[in-house]
């Protein structure tokens, strides 16, 4: 039976007009959400790796003892940044990041920076509903004043120099949540690693709570903390390290760290900030960073987990180092769990360091 023409032109102006509706932008989409979302940015995968030399091996048996004798789960990786040729203990496994996942954060505000779809001049003004927990310099701020108005750069700086909880979340707030930091890291490919969460909701994950604004003051955290059923406490504490939800690997972390050194994820100026920025870091003065030489230049992003029953879950430092000659290598160092002493953490970071020190002085000219 023959089809009107009528009825067939009908059927060919709806379904244009159901294709055409896909791709207009929603009342509620910013026109770069729509940009991202109807013509996805194209991020060329990153080089391959070189093949290992022999000196690359010898450290690559090195870390592997330093992994393999120190007590506690433990990944270790170092990536040379001019050709990613990345080396590795238990790199492919995934560790909590804790506050190493800052990096994220910053590298996200700073991409939409380069986009024109945040300036960091802008101000912003910090009050009691936006306090978080743990370590939160500003709280004191807020407490003596009532409220605290910067901008998104200072918090920036804050949140990596200072690791200070609340500067991240708001920073996190306004970029568009976990989400947004989830699809930089697709975005550019980024392998092994995986955001999470903003800091309130994880702590509380992990202690076995559910966030109220009220335990952003004083102990009341601490003191919630404290009255969760040990079974209940323990049982979220362990779900956290058998899969956490900021879980990363080292080899994915130090990847990402050498494609940021190299300049593939940022613009010239953004790198450079936040290059600067890391070499501000207060935290962590005794663990990667209590390696490095006279002569050699370090910026690093701690993170350290909670305590529950004497381990530790997350007791991380990962950062760029960059040799007299300008040679740049990555380094990331995650602790998933251990029960060691803090001066066994500190040799253990330290000894990466040094060996990797080692390996680019005995290179003697060779190709690292």
């Amino acid at each position: 039976m023959n089809r009107s023409p009528i009825l067939i032109l009908t059927v060919l102006i709806v379904g244009a007009f159901l294709v055409l509706a896909t791709a207009v932008s929603t009342p509620a989409e910013t026109p770069q959400d729509f940009e991202k979302r109807v013509m996805p940015q194209v991020v060329e995968d990153p080089p391959e790796p070189p093949r290992l030399t022999d000196a690359q091996l010898a450290l690559q048996e090195e870390l592997k003892g330093i992994g393999e004798g120190f007590e506690g789960a433990a990944g270790i990786s170092v990536t040379k940044a001019s050709d990613l040729a990345t080396i590795s203990y238990q790199g492919e496994t995934p560790f909590p990041q804790q506050s190493v996942s800052k990096l994220w954060v910053a590298m996200t505000a700073l991409d939409l920076a380069d986009e024109d779809a945040l300036s960091l001049d802008e101000m912003v003004t910090i009050r009691q509903r936006d306090l978080t927990v743990f370590h939160q310099p500003i709280r004191d701020i807020v407490k003596r004043r009532g409220a605290f108005t910067s901008d998104y750069r200072d918090l920036l700086d804050r949140a990596i120099t200072k690791s200070d909880n609340t500067a991240n979340d708001r920073l996190l707030r306004r970029i568009g949540g976990p989400q947004a930091v989830e699809g930089f890291l697709r975005r550019n490919r980024i392998e092994g690693v995986q955001f999470g969460t903003d800091e309130r909701n994880k702590q509380s994950a992990i202690a076995g709570l559910e966030w109220r604004q009220a335990y952003s003051t004083g102990n009341a955290f601490y003191e919630a903390r404290d009255r969760v059923p040990e079974n209940e406490r323990r049982q979220a504490f362990e779900d956290y390290l058998s899969d956490p939800i900021d879980g990363a690997t080292a080899e994915g972390i130090s990847m990402a760290l050498a494609r940021l050194a190299r300049g593939d994820l940022l613009s010239p100026n953004s790198t450079k900030l936040l290059l600067a920025t890391l070499e501000e870091t207060k935290s962590g003065p005794k663990r990667l960073k209590g390696g490095v030489p006279a002569g050699w230049s370090f910026g690093h992003k701690t993170g350290t987990g909670q305590y529950f029953d004497g381990v530790q879950s997350g007791y991380n430092d990962v950062g760029i180092l960059t040799a007299p000659d300008g040679t740049t290598y990555t380094i990331a160092v995650l602790i998933g769990r251990t029960t060691t002493s803090y001066a066994a953490r500190f040799e253990m970071m330290q000894s990466v360091t040094r060996a990797v020190v080692s390996y680019h002085e005995g290179l003697d000219g060779d190709v690292a």
